[in-house]
């Protein structure tokens, strides 16, 4: 007797709405490949203006009185920054962030507007913050830590309002049903809850804002960002390698603190 195998099924191609988003893509990478001045030959043929560029600096300066001791200090107004411009960052982010979320807002009009406020401070770079900043409060750190403070805030609310949003509704049902208000439902049942993950992007958010102040010193916001940009300016190459070896430095220890913590949460 003879058994009659089965023919395997016909795999059946891409569909026509799968070749349009193909094709789609293709246009808009060829678009943006025009559109930003993509040229490989460039690229080439300036080789010998990048190896100039690395021959003037190599090796860096650690010259301690004129350039890594004030590198050094530097970086810890660097970090100061950073550091502020989190934690101050921290009350604004958390109320906006209670009443952006779905499951703690007091209606949709106030949903709205909490949303609303959250995204024109995330839509505004710390840049443009800390270039308002300075035109007020004169150039130094104080005007990258309000900078960074403003645009944390919409960072900060926006990621902290989807976590609570993503909380889990048995003990916030629970407390409801049993009579307790908004505010102590959100303080016993939702804050607990997604604790761990309010802190690890809390630690995130350090580690993002600690280089975003470095690109703020670049404009006039001090620390060590200001610094490099000095040293280019003077064409000292080789004091602008020490001062990125320092950033490097202090970018990593920042990471490992931070996995640190987040591994003790978890």
């Amino acid at each position: 007797m003879t058994t009659t195998v089965p023919a395997p099924p016909r795999r059946r191609g891409p569909s026509p709405a799968a070749w349009s988003v193909t094709a789609l893509v293709v246009v808009v990478h060829v678009l943006a490949w025009r559109g930003t001045d993509m040229s490989p030959a460039a690229l080439a043929t300036g080789w010998r203006g990048m190896a100039d560029f690395l021959g003037d600096a190599l090796p860096p300066d650690l010259d301690w009185d004129t350039v890594l001791g004030p590198s050094l200090r530097a970086a810890g107004v660097t970090f100061a920054i950073g550091l502020l411009g989190t934690s101050l960052s921290v009350p604004f982010a958390l109320a906006l962030a209670v009443l952006a979320s779905r499951t703690t807002t007091y209606g949709p009009a106030t949903y709205q507007v909490s949303r609303s406020v959250l995204s024109f401070l995330r839509s505004v770079p710390d840049v443009v913050f800390a270039l308002i900043f300075v035109t007020a409060v004169g150039l130094g750190p104080f005007a990258g830590v309000l900078a960074l403070v403003l645009h944390n805030i919409g960072v900060m609310g926006k990621l902290w309002a989807e976590a609570m949003e993503e909380s889990d509704p048995g003990p916030r049902d629970a407390l409801r049903v049993l009579g307790a208000s908004r505010v102590q439902t959100v303080a016993h049942a939702v804050l607990p809850t997604v604790f761990p993950q309010l802190v690890g992007l809390l630690l995130y958010r350090l580690d993002v804002n600690v280089r975003s102040s470095l690109v703020l010193g670049l404009v006039g916001a001090g620390g060590i960002g200001f610094l490099i940009n000095q040293s280019i300016k003077l064409f000292r190459f080789d004091q602008m390698a020490t001062h990125i070896l320092v950033v490097l430095v202090l970018v990593v220890a920042v990471d490992q603190i931070s996995d640190r913590i987040r591994r003790r949460l978890a």
